[in-house]
């Protein structure tokens, strides 16, 4: 239990800090006013937004998605005739 005496002044430097720190922010600076808070977010909601005016993109096709086995496939690399030289299309790594 002496041991831990050590802490003794630590803890009692954290908790006077808190208790500075909480005394200086008691009067709730920055508080606005709750009208005043509603009129900024109605005036934020009503704005029109950059990406809403965008230029329509032309739609991309869509993706196969691959099924996920877990196993890194890798393609493999074709000689000069673009025939393989392993085999199949795909490695697997192992």
């Amino acid at each position: 239990m002496e041991i831990l005496l050590w802490l003794v002044p630590a803890a009692l430097a954290t908790a006077g800090a808190t208790v500075w720190v909480s005394w200086l922010a008691r009067e709730g600076r920055g508080e606005v006013d709750r009208d005043v808070a509603v009129q900024r977010l109605a005036k934020a909601l009503e704005k029109d937004h950059r990406q809403a005016h965008r230029r329509a993109l032309p739609a991309r096709p869509a993706r196969a998605a691959d099924r996920s086995t877990g196993i890194a496939v890798r393609p493999t690399r074709t000689g000069p005739s673009g025939a393989s030289s392993a085999g199949p299309e795909t490695r697997r790594a192992s």
